[in-house]
């Protein structure tokens, strides 16, 4: 169905394995998959209180954990952004030429309806299909 597909990986929650097995099931025989984490960067007076050394080891922290996340999922590359998720994805997967985003999706809540949660914002800026799991 799909020859190249980014599944947004949140690290935070357990939803990976179901988006990982939804990208196999949506993929054509051959196809990429690029298992995508966004790290965002750390607001004004919290990064001011952190090293470079600390930076950069949580940033490795991250690479290890998604590589782990992905280990048992042949074929699949861990990818790691930085910049803001619903912005950088949406701008990587038309980069790539992407044509498919598998996404995860909590139920939301009063603050997404004012604000827009990541899912939402992929929905509405990717230039490719995007496949929402609840």
């Amino acid at each position: 169905m799909y020859k190249k597909i980014i599944v947004a990986l949140s690290l935070e929650h357990g939803i990976s394995e179901r988006a990982l097995e939804a990208a196999s099931v949506l993929a054509d025989d051959g196809a990429e998959i690029l298992a995508v984490h966004i790290y965002e960067p750390l607001q004004g007076s919290v990064r001011f209180h952190l090293s470079e050394d600390d930076l950069r080891t949580a940033r490795n922290k991250t690479e290890s954990i998604l590589k782990e996340r992905v280990k048992n999922h042949p074929g699949v590359t861990p990818v790691l952004l930085e910049g803001h998720a619903g912005q950088t994805l949406a701008e990587y997967a038309e980069d790539v030429g992407a044509d498919c985003i598998v996404i995860g999706s909590h139920k939301p809540g009063l603050r997404d309806f004012l604000l827009g949660s990541t899912a939402a914002r992929i929905v509405r800026h990717a230039h490719c299909s995007v496949h929402v799991l609840r």
